[in-house]
């Protein structure tokens, strides 16, 4: 039987990653990323390394412990533990609910597009508002999901994580 990796081609995805009982994936990976819809123009290596953080960051969502905040961290060590090592793609994956302070594009790009992924609640117009303003303003369109998210949290009446406020900061700073 050929995995969803093998028949998607991902480049850089590490043979057998993703594709044992341990680590599997139950969704695509991001339409948004697949469709080049965040960023157009972005070479074909970095393009490959968003590919993998998207089909990563899910892996382990449907594991009978998995959780909001623990699945991101859990599917990135074991991503490590299985081939994994692009240190920014394990970021992007590890954090990609929380934020993180030293993300670089593939964290930042994850962020988005797990916000703004369709089937999301959110609503539609809204989404493809965010969604077509990213390859102009992206750092602006990430500064206000991270504050919708933000605001989600403390409406649910969870503390902020400390990742949270240290993207936030960041963001909030430039």
């Amino acid at each position: 039987m050929t995995s969803r990796c093998e028949r998607l081609e991902i480049p850089g995805l590490k043979p057998g990653l993703g594709t044992g009982a341990s680590l599997r994936t139950h969704s695509q990976p991001s339409r948004l990323f697949r469709a080049g819809k965040l960023r157009p123009g972005v070479p074909d290596a970095e393009r490959a390394r968003w590919l993998r953080a998207a089909w990563l960051h899910d892996a382990l969502r449907d594991e009978p412990r998995s959780d909001e905040l623990g699945h991101g961290a859990r599917a990135a060590a074991r991503a490590a533990h299985e081939g994994e090592s692009d240190r920014g793609v394990l970021d992007a994956v590890r954090y990609h609910t929380l934020g993180y302070v030293h993300w670089d594009d593939v964290g930042r790009m994850l962020y988005l597009a797990d916000f703004l992924e369709p089937g999301r609640q959110l609503d539609h117009a809204d989404r493809a508002a965010l969604t077509a303003r990213v390859p102009r303003e992206r750092d602006a369109v990430l500064q206000e999901v991270a504050r919708r998210r933000i605001e989600w949290v403390l409406r649910s009446g969870w503390q902020l994580m400390p990742a949270t406020v240290g993207f936030w900061n960041s963001l909030a700073s430039r």
